[in-house]
């Protein structure tokens, strides 16, 4: 099914304050507009319907979108016909009409829009309305309302083309949205659900909320995947997440051979996209020998600060028959968290065997496996 998108934006919002029309203030560094828009990209032709004193403020909130901007009338229905008919020369199959003054619309919204655009002539998502509802005068409480089958509206409702077009061509007056012009006409609606975060700008404080929404949205979650494996060779010790553990052997590397601190280095620097330890310290470099390896963990840290992110946690495995982890985790645990900022909750340091299995059941070696998780607001 082709989808054509409709933003109606010729409102004036006065009720959420400002010098302008809500939909060209700021939200989180972008105009409201904006947000909206980048949420709808990619779905099909967009029309946007505006104030004919808003052009050059539209103009500038769609750079760079193929947007089609499209002058409004006196009511919200006038507008929607005035962007409907501008669709007509090349008319999908259905449309979604979204409101611009709800940039946070989750993606799943719009996806159960569209699907159920399949099998339904319109649909639309609503939440229950769970609160109590009163009627009143002035301050003082008049009555009970049954809250029963009573829907919060919510956007973008979806229509077949033709039948929302011929709807509002019909249609004598104003209505408060798009649902109540299809019904007129006699179209079925299908209501989906909807999402609290689908808020509406409507008040000054809706700002402040929409842009926490946004935010949470946003968010740059990475998780990166580190391992290494070093072989035992003559010595009285080994070092494991940057703690000296006693031993009737030591590990083989090219640096002390922590192979923990490898690990969990390695991981961070997945969670980059930066390749790994021997990309940044080739082992080929003399400078690096017996080198501590805090030096590298230290250094994909400070990376991952650099390009912006904080490091959540950490966890790391350490896969052995012996020397035995268990007595030295809490050390170690507090050293690897000292070395990268984060409160120990956030650091984990575990141990297994591989049951006698492999070369690490043979005690020629230590393996270690490390998760780390990287977020940028």
């Amino acid at each position: 099914m082709r989808c054509a998108v409709l933003i109606v934006a010729a409102g004036r919002g006065t009720r959420a304050g400002g010098e302008l029309p809500k939909q060209w203030q700021d939200l989180a560094g972008k105009p409201v507009a904006r947000w909206t828009l980048e949420r709808f990209a990619g779905l099909g032709p967009t029309v946007m319907v505006i104030h004919r004193d808003d052009r050059a403020r539209a103009e500038a909130a769609c750079a760079g979108l193929p947007v089609t901007l499209v002058e409004g009338g006196a009511e919200r229905a006038d507008s929607v016909r005035a962007g409907l008919e501008a669709l007509l020369a090349d008319a999908p199959d259905a449309v979604l009409i979204q409101d611009v003054a709800r940039p946070c619309t989750p993606p799943h919204t719009i996806a159960r829009v569209r699907a159920a655009l399949e099998t339904a002539a319109g649909a639309a998502p609503a939440l229950p309305v769970s609160d109590a509802l009163w009627t009143g005068a002035g301050e003082r409480v008049t009555g009970t309302q049954d809250r029963s089958g009573l829907y919060r509206a919510q956007t973008p409702q979806g229509f077949h083309f033709p039948d929302i077009l011929a709807a509002h061509r019909a249609h004598p007056g104003g209505a408060a949205d798009d649902v109540e012009v299809a019904r007129a006409a006699g179209l079925d609606v299908t209501i989906v659900p909807g999402d609290e975060a689908n808020l509406k700008i409507t008040l000054p404080e809706d700002f402040a909320r929409a842009a926490r929404l946004l935010k949470e949205d946003t968010m740059d979650i990475r998780v990166g995947n580190g391992f290494d494996v070093h072989a035992f060779e003559e010595g009285d010790h080994v070092i494991l997440c940057g703690v000296r553990v006693p031993h009737d052997r030591k590990l083989k590397g090219h640096s002390d051979a922590d192979v923990g601190m490898h690990a969990v280095t390695d991981a961070l620097y997945g969670a980059m996209a930066e390749g790994d330890i021997g990309q940044h310290f080739p082992p080929s470099d003399p400078q690096w020998k017996g080198a501590a390896s805090e030096i590298f963990l230290t250094h994909a840290a400070e990376m991952a600060r650099q390009k912006g992110f904080g490091i959540s946690n950490v966890d790391i495995t350490l896969i052995c028959e012996r020397p035995k982890v268990g007595p030295h985790a809490a050390a170690m645990r507090a050293r690897m968290a000292r070395l990268l900022g984060l409160d120990e909750d956030r650091v984990s340091v575990k141990a297994t065997t591989s049951e006698r299995l492999g070369f690490t059941g043979r005690e020629e070696g230590i393996a270690a496996l490390a998760t780390a998780t990287l977020v940028k607001p």
